[in-house]
């Protein structure tokens, strides 16, 4: 099997070697996929055999990643693949998410029940593969936290040591605790994440660490497997739209390159739309789309949903590019709405991450403005558990959480009140039956 990178730019299209430590085009600076010389015969006999393999007990048939190895082969060794048995994410239907957002029914693929709690894992097992395969000793990332818990993890499984850069006060307990359990060496970065993203491109061109952040096209390489495996959970049957937040919008770029690949390999014969969902005031591939920039166009991001609170996205071309492939798009939603479609999805009893919710908010805009009609069939991809930002949902369900807003015309910040819309606060009672027999309506 051929495996090599190749850039995504039409007027480059420069061809390197898998074992060649670039992340983007020495040539042009454009983005990296990593392609291979597809020989793989009848798909539907491929298809017989990921579904044999959950019979089996071989460490990479337990991986809900590894088990589709024949669609991302890069990696010749068995023994080096590091795996938890990522992936194995169930996928759930919601019905008060469908009511809420006015579908008939709606589909929630979580991968919040990863082995660190976040779809990263799909992509860290594949990440850190690849840097065994380099033979590297150090990894390094970029985190507002789901990344940097997973990169810890996998790097602790492999004996790798860890380096995380993680911007000052923008990072949920719940994520940091899991980087600092797991040996990773955390450096605080006095900025947002996109200054921490600019140090560790920095510091990774210019000495032998690896960096596994998600313009590392390997790493998207395990996130495709995503894709992959709701199709077969689904019985190979493609639903109309997959909806996802957009972050560093590596999720996105993922699922697009993973559904034109089984497309034309014959595993499907349509693609669904890939539907992206920003927060409103950390929009930029929405921005970018709306002026029809050739360019990104950068903000500065300010969101509670701290996963996706990235301004100035290095996979934004390739989310382009899924969008175009599916004939997808890209909206956005505001504080309010992620925090209130949070709470609905755990009243389906499944719970996620502020910026997971950005999902369901986004399809009862689309709903609304008839962009997605309610007999759709729909998956939308819940990236983090819900245990990963506890504070955020106390808050809310407390009646006490609140958007930092900053005015250009203002010398202030002040902050902006969430109304708690479907808040369920605990209730303080005295020790007395008879009090809590009234609270039971008994």
């Amino acid at each position: 099997m051929n495996v090599y990178l190749k850039c995504i730019e039409a007027n480059c299209q420069k061809v390197l070697p898998s074992n060649t430590k670039s992340y983007v085009c020495p040539q042009c600076g454009g983005l990296l996929d990593v392609l291979y010389d597809f020989q793989l015969g009848d798909p539907e006999e491929i298809k017989r055999v990921f579904q044999q393999r959950r019979l089996s007990n071989d460490p990479l048939d337990l991986s809900g990643v590894w088990r589709y190895r024949e669609l991302i082969p890069f990696c010749p060794d068995p023994t080096k693949v590091v795996s938890m048995q990522e992936g194995n994410t169930p996928i759930y239907e919601a019905p008060r998410c469908a009511d809420y957002s006015g579908l008939k029914r709606l589909y929630l693929k979580h991968q919040g029940l990863n082995p660190t709690g976040s779809f990263k894992d799909n992509g860290m097992t594949a990440g850190v593969t690849q840097a065994l395969l380099m033979s590297s000793k150090i990894v390094a990332c970029a985190s507002t936290g789901n990344t940097s818990a997973s990169m810890a993890a996998y790097a602790a499984r492999a004996n790798l040591k860890a380096v995380i850069f993680i911007p000052d006060q923008q990072i949920a307990f719940g994520k940091l605790s899991q980087s600092l359990d797991y040996g990773g060496l955390t450096l605080q970065i006095q900025g947002d994440f996109d200054e921490a993203m600019k140090m560790v491109k920095e510091i990774t061109e210019e000495t032998d660490v690896y960096l596994l952040n998600s313009i590392n096209p390997f790493r998207l390489e395990g996130q495709k497997t995503i894709i992959v495996e709701m199709l077969a959970q689904r019985g190979w049957q493609v639903p109309d739209r997959v909806v996802v937040p957009g972050g560093n919008l590596g999720n996105s770029s993922s699922f697009g390159k993973a559904i034109k690949e089984l497309y034309d390999l014959g595993f499907i014969h349509k693609m669904p739309m890939v539907t992206i969902i920003q927060a409103a005031r950390a929009n930029p591939l929405y921005r970018t789309l709306i002026y029809q920039s050739p360019r990104l166009i950068p903000v500065e991001a300010h969101t509670l949903a701290t996963a996706i609170k990235i301004g100035n996205p290095v996979s934004w071309k390739k989310a382009v590019r899924a969008m175009d492939w599916t004939r997808g798009w890209c909206d956005v939603v505001s504080e309010q709405e992620i925090a209130d479609a949070k709470a609905i999805i755990g009243r389906d009893g499944i719970g996620c991450e502020p910026a997971s919710a950005t999902t369901v908010a986004g399809i009862k805009k689309l709903v609304q403005t008839k962009e997605i009609d309610r007999d759709e069939d729909v998956v939308a991809v819940l990236t983090g558990n819900l245990l990963k930002d506890p504070d955020y949902t106390i808050n809310y369900h407390q009646d006490s959480l609140f958007e930092m807003a900053s005015y250009k015309n203002e010398l202030i910040e002040r902050k902006d009140k969430i109304q708690s819309t479907y808040s369920n606060a605990p209730i303080k009672v005295e020790p007395k039956k008879s009090q809590i027999l009234k609270l039971l309506g008994l």
